[in-house]
Protein backbone atom coordinates (compact mmCIF):
# COMPACT_ATOMS: atom_id res chain seq x y z
CA UNK A 1 0.00 0.00 0.00
CA UNK A 2 2.77 2.38 0.96
CA UNK A 3 4.57 1.50 -2.26
CA UNK A 4 1.49 2.33 -4.35
CA UNK A 5 1.09 5.68 -2.60
CA UNK A 6 4.75 6.49 -3.26
CA UNK A 7 4.42 5.65 -6.95
CA UNK A 8 1.24 7.74 -7.23
CA UNK A 9 2.92 10.67 -5.49
CA UNK A 10 5.89 10.44 -7.88
CA UNK A 11 3.57 10.42 -10.89
CA UNK A 12 1.73 13.48 -9.57
CA UNK A 13 5.06 15.25 -8.98
CA UNK A 14 6.25 14.64 -12.54
CA UNK A 15 2.86 15.75 -13.90
CA UNK A 16 3.03 18.98 -11.86
CA UNK A 17 6.59 19.73 -13.05
CA UNK A 18 5.62 19.09 -16.68
CA UNK A 19 2.59 21.38 -16.36
CA UNK A 20 4.66 24.18 -14.81
CA UNK A 21 7.33 23.88 -17.51
CA UNK A 22 4.73 23.89 -20.27
CA UNK A 23 3.02 26.96 -18.82
CA UNK A 24 6.34 28.81 -18.44
CA UNK A 25 7.42 27.90 -21.96
CA UNK A 26 4.15 29.17 -23.35
CA UNK A 27 4.42 32.44 -21.43
CA UNK A 28 8.07 32.85 -22.47
CA UNK A 29 7.17 32.21 -26.10
CA UNK A 30 4.50 34.92 -26.03
CA UNK A 31 6.76 37.31 -24.20
CA UNK A 32 9.61 36.62 -26.60
CA UNK A 33 7.34 37.20 -29.61
CA UNK A 34 6.22 40.58 -28.25
CA UNK A 35 9.77 41.63 -27.54
CA UNK A 36 11.15 40.64 -30.95
CA UNK A 37 8.37 41.76 -33.20
CA UNK A 38 9.76 43.18 -36.44
CA UNK A 39 9.99 46.96 -36.26
CA UNK A 40 7.56 48.87 -38.38
CA UNK A 41 8.91 48.74 -41.91
CA UNK A 42 10.51 51.86 -43.29
CA UNK A 43 8.13 53.73 -45.52
CA UNK A 44 8.89 53.08 -49.20
CA UNK A 45 10.51 55.79 -51.28
CA UNK A 46 9.11 56.84 -54.63
CA UNK A 47 10.87 58.90 -57.27
CA UNK A 48 8.86 61.61 -58.98
CA UNK A 49 9.47 61.45 -62.72
CA UNK A 50 8.67 65.02 -63.72
CA UNK A 51 9.86 68.43 -62.52
CA UNK A 52 7.78 69.97 -59.76
CA UNK A 53 6.12 73.16 -60.96
CA UNK A 54 4.18 75.47 -58.72
CA UNK A 55 3.99 78.48 -56.45
CA UNK A 56 5.66 78.81 -53.03
CA UNK A 57 2.91 78.87 -50.41
CA UNK A 58 5.23 78.61 -47.39
CA UNK A 59 8.97 78.32 -46.91
CA UNK A 60 11.56 78.00 -44.16
CA UNK A 61 15.29 77.30 -43.90
CA UNK A 62 16.83 74.83 -41.46
CA UNK A 63 20.08 72.84 -41.22
CA UNK A 64 21.17 73.59 -44.78
CA UNK A 65 17.80 72.85 -46.39
CA UNK A 66 15.00 75.03 -47.68
CA UNK A 67 11.56 73.56 -47.00
CA UNK A 68 8.89 74.63 -49.49
CA UNK A 69 5.16 74.05 -49.33
CA UNK A 70 4.50 73.98 -53.07
CA UNK A 71 1.10 74.74 -54.54
CA UNK A 72 0.89 72.72 -57.77
CA UNK A 73 -2.04 72.41 -60.15
CA UNK A 74 -3.11 69.22 -58.38
CA UNK A 75 -2.33 69.70 -54.70
CA UNK A 76 -0.02 71.06 -52.02
CA UNK A 77 3.24 69.19 -51.46
CA UNK A 78 6.21 69.69 -49.15
CA UNK A 79 9.59 69.73 -50.87
CA UNK A 80 13.07 69.98 -49.33
CA UNK A 81 15.96 71.34 -51.43
CA UNK A 82 19.53 72.49 -50.68
CA UNK A 83 19.28 75.89 -49.01
CA UNK A 84 18.18 78.43 -51.60
CA UNK A 85 16.57 81.85 -51.72
CA UNK A 86 12.85 81.65 -52.50
CA UNK A 87 9.90 83.81 -51.51
CA UNK A 88 6.25 83.16 -50.77
CA UNK A 89 4.22 83.67 -53.94
CA UNK A 90 7.17 82.95 -56.23
CA UNK A 91 6.75 80.52 -59.12
CA UNK A 92 9.46 77.86 -59.21
CA UNK A 93 10.44 74.70 -61.05
CA UNK A 94 12.16 72.03 -58.94
CA UNK A 95 14.01 68.91 -60.04
CA UNK A 96 12.29 65.57 -59.51
CA UNK A 97 12.89 64.03 -56.10
CA UNK A 98 12.47 61.11 -53.71
CA UNK A 99 9.39 60.92 -51.50
CA UNK A 100 9.81 60.16 -47.80
CA UNK A 101 6.80 59.11 -45.72
CA UNK A 102 6.52 60.12 -42.06
CA UNK A 103 9.83 61.99 -42.24
CA UNK A 104 10.90 63.62 -38.97
CA UNK A 105 13.12 66.68 -39.23
CA UNK A 106 15.24 66.91 -36.05
CA UNK A 107 16.16 70.54 -36.69
CA UNK A 108 12.53 71.58 -37.11
CA UNK A 109 11.23 69.10 -34.52
CA UNK A 110 8.46 68.34 -36.97
CA UNK A 111 7.19 65.24 -38.75
CA UNK A 112 6.06 65.54 -42.37
CA UNK A 113 3.41 63.07 -43.50
CA UNK A 114 5.04 63.19 -46.93
CA UNK A 115 7.95 65.22 -48.29
CA UNK A 116 9.95 65.17 -51.51
CA UNK A 117 13.72 65.61 -51.40
CA UNK A 118 14.73 67.41 -54.60
CA UNK A 119 18.18 68.33 -55.94
CA UNK A 120 17.00 71.92 -56.13
CA UNK A 121 15.80 74.71 -58.34
CA UNK A 122 15.71 74.19 -62.08
CA UNK A 123 14.50 77.72 -62.55
CA UNK A 124 12.61 80.53 -60.86
CA UNK A 125 9.74 82.30 -62.55
CA UNK A 126 7.64 79.29 -63.51
CA UNK A 127 9.44 77.77 -66.53
CA UNK A 128 12.39 75.49 -67.02
CA UNK A 129 15.54 76.95 -68.58
CA UNK A 130 16.24 76.28 -72.24
CA UNK A 131 18.81 73.60 -71.40
CA UNK A 132 16.09 71.63 -69.60
CA UNK A 133 13.54 71.69 -72.42
CA UNK A 134 13.69 68.66 -74.69
CA UNK A 135 14.51 69.66 -78.23
CA UNK A 136 16.24 68.08 -81.20
CA UNK A 137 18.64 65.43 -79.95
CA UNK A 138 22.35 66.12 -80.33
CA UNK A 139 25.50 64.42 -79.10
CA UNK A 140 25.50 66.68 -76.09
CA UNK A 141 22.49 67.96 -74.20
CA UNK A 142 18.93 67.23 -75.22
CA UNK A 143 18.37 70.95 -74.85
CA UNK A 144 19.39 74.04 -76.73
CA UNK A 145 23.05 74.79 -77.34
CA UNK A 146 24.85 78.02 -78.11
CA UNK A 147 25.63 78.44 -81.78
CA UNK A 148 29.15 77.71 -82.94
CA UNK A 149 31.56 80.65 -82.70
CA UNK A 150 33.55 80.74 -85.93
CA UNK A 151 36.39 82.79 -84.47
CA UNK A 152 37.15 80.39 -81.58
CA UNK A 153 40.37 78.44 -81.93
CA UNK A 154 41.91 77.14 -78.71
CA UNK A 155 44.69 74.56 -78.68
CA UNK A 156 44.52 71.73 -76.17
CA UNK A 157 47.20 71.67 -73.50
CA UNK A 158 49.92 69.02 -73.43
CA UNK A 159 49.24 65.87 -71.46
CA UNK A 160 48.04 62.28 -71.79
CA UNK A 161 44.55 63.15 -70.51
CA UNK A 162 44.12 66.29 -72.63
CA UNK A 163 41.46 66.25 -75.35
CA UNK A 164 39.63 68.62 -77.67
CA UNK A 165 35.84 68.92 -77.54
CA UNK A 166 35.34 66.81 -80.65
CA UNK A 167 37.78 64.16 -79.38
CA UNK A 168 35.79 63.83 -76.15
CA UNK A 169 32.61 63.19 -78.12
CA UNK A 170 34.34 60.72 -80.43
CA UNK A 171 35.92 58.79 -77.53
CA UNK A 172 33.13 59.21 -74.99
CA UNK A 173 32.51 55.46 -74.60
CA UNK A 174 36.12 54.55 -73.86
CA UNK A 175 36.64 57.65 -71.69
CA UNK A 176 33.47 57.12 -69.65
CA UNK A 177 34.15 57.85 -65.95
CA UNK A 178 37.77 58.83 -66.74
CA UNK A 179 39.72 61.95 -65.72
CA UNK A 180 40.18 64.37 -68.61
CA UNK A 181 41.57 67.84 -69.30
CA UNK A 182 39.75 70.24 -71.63
CA UNK A 183 40.78 73.71 -72.73
CA UNK A 184 38.38 76.06 -74.48
CA UNK A 185 36.34 79.22 -74.37
CA UNK A 186 33.28 79.68 -72.17
CA UNK A 187 30.38 80.54 -74.49
CA UNK A 188 27.52 80.19 -72.02
CA UNK A 189 27.09 80.07 -68.24
CA UNK A 190 23.95 78.93 -66.41
CA UNK A 191 24.39 79.23 -62.63
CA UNK A 192 22.51 77.55 -59.79
CA UNK A 193 20.94 74.65 -61.62
CA UNK A 194 20.63 71.59 -59.37
CA UNK A 195 23.12 73.26 -57.05
CA UNK A 196 25.80 73.48 -59.79
CA UNK A 197 27.04 75.92 -62.41
CA UNK A 198 26.68 74.73 -66.00
CA UNK A 199 29.21 75.86 -68.61
CA UNK A 200 29.28 75.43 -72.37
CA UNK A 201 32.83 75.09 -73.69
CA UNK A 202 33.95 75.38 -77.32
CA UNK A 203 37.45 75.18 -78.77
CA UNK A 204 36.78 75.43 -82.50
CA UNK A 205 36.73 71.67 -83.13
CA UNK A 206 33.67 69.73 -84.26
CA UNK A 207 30.61 71.28 -85.86
CA UNK A 208 27.15 72.37 -84.88
CA UNK A 209 25.70 70.13 -87.60
CA UNK A 210 27.18 66.97 -86.08
CA UNK A 211 26.65 68.24 -82.52
CA UNK A 212 30.22 67.65 -81.34
CA UNK A 213 31.42 71.24 -81.04
CA UNK A 214 30.06 72.18 -77.61
CA UNK A 215 30.82 70.42 -74.31
CA UNK A 216 28.75 70.95 -71.18
CA UNK A 217 30.69 71.12 -67.91
CA UNK A 218 29.29 71.18 -64.37
CA UNK A 219 31.36 72.90 -61.73
CA UNK A 220 31.25 74.89 -58.53
CA UNK A 221 33.47 77.53 -60.16
CA UNK A 222 31.90 80.46 -61.99
CA UNK A 223 33.94 81.84 -64.90
CA UNK A 224 32.57 84.48 -67.25
CA UNK A 225 31.47 84.14 -70.86
CA UNK A 226 34.48 84.81 -73.07
CA UNK A 227 37.04 83.40 -70.62
CA UNK A 228 39.56 80.89 -71.97
CA UNK A 229 39.83 78.17 -69.34
CA UNK A 230 41.41 74.80 -68.68
CA UNK A 231 39.14 72.31 -66.96
CA UNK A 232 40.08 69.15 -65.11
CA UNK A 233 37.10 66.88 -64.63
CA UNK A 234 35.51 63.49 -65.22
CA UNK A 235 33.84 62.62 -68.53
CA UNK A 236 30.56 60.74 -68.43
CA UNK A 237 28.81 59.11 -71.36
CA UNK A 238 25.03 58.88 -71.71
CA UNK A 239 24.28 60.75 -68.48
CA UNK A 240 20.62 61.31 -67.65
CA UNK A 241 19.83 63.58 -64.71
CA UNK A 242 16.10 63.51 -65.37
CA UNK A 243 13.94 66.61 -65.72
CA UNK A 244 15.11 67.06 -69.33
CA UNK A 245 18.83 66.96 -68.54
CA UNK A 246 20.18 64.22 -70.79
CA UNK A 247 23.67 64.19 -72.27
CA UNK A 248 25.54 61.83 -74.54
CA UNK A 249 28.74 63.37 -73.14
CA UNK A 250 29.29 65.70 -70.21
CA UNK A 251 32.20 66.70 -67.98
CA UNK A 252 31.40 66.73 -64.26
CA UNK A 253 33.26 67.82 -61.11
CA UNK A 254 35.06 70.42 -63.20
CA UNK A 255 37.95 72.38 -61.66
CA UNK A 256 38.33 75.56 -63.67
CA UNK A 257 41.57 77.51 -64.06
CA UNK A 258 42.40 80.39 -66.41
Amino acid sequence: MKRSVAVLSLILLFATIAFVNLTYASQYSLSNEDTHKSPQSVSPQAMSKDPLVGSVAETMNSAGYTYILLQTKKDMVWVAIPESKVSVGEDVVLAAGFEMIEYKSPSLNRTFDSILFSEGLISQGGSAPEDAKPQKKTLGSSGAKPSAHKDIKVEKVDGANSYTVSELFAKRKELDNKDIILTGEVVKVTPRIMNKNWLHIQDGTGSAQSGDNDMVVTTMDLPSVGDTVTIKGVLFSDKDFGSGYKYNAIVEFGQVSK
